[in-house]
């Protein structure tokens, strides 16, 4: 029997190479907020939902405890998803392409809440983002 059941994702941690260009297409883009600087560790949270993604710069302490950046031949995330709503897909097609971001085919997906429209962008850095609507009826 297990200890515990994962109910939620908490949050995700990306190693940027410009924290406010990061910061720009979270926040301006995806919507996002800032929740929290922790300035020692070079660390900017941002609410998303119920989660958090939290941004950390390479050259603070903890982008450099990390590695290489990430780029298109060494990426620390392959994608992870934001489920969002509505899911209006010709006002966030002009809503990214407004912001200058490439969107990707709206497909179904299966996500954690069953199958329904999707499509992926990608950060400054590369980093892969699925944009997730709610489940189909």
């Amino acid at each position: 029997m297990a200890v515990f059941q994962p109910l939620a994702l908490d949050h995700v941690v990306l190693r940027v190479s410009d924290l406010d260009r990061a910061r720009a297409f979270y926040c301006d883009v995806l919507g996002c907020s800032v929740e929290k600087w922790q300035e020692p560790f070079g660390l900017l949270q941002l609410r998303a939902g119920s989660a958090l993604i939290d941004l950390v710069a390479l050259d603070g302490p903890l982008g450099r405890a990390g590695g290489a950046a990430p780029g298109r031949e060494g990426r620390n995330l392959d994608h992870f998803c934001l489920r969002i709503a509505p899911f209006d897909a010709a006002a966030l097609r002009a809503h990214l392409a407004a912001c200058g971001v490439e969107p990707g085919e709206v497909v179904q997906r299966y996500g954690a809440e069953g199958s329904g429209p999707s499509l992926y962008v990608t950060d400054p850095d590369g980093t892969m983002v699925e944009l997730k609507g709610p489940p189909a009826p």
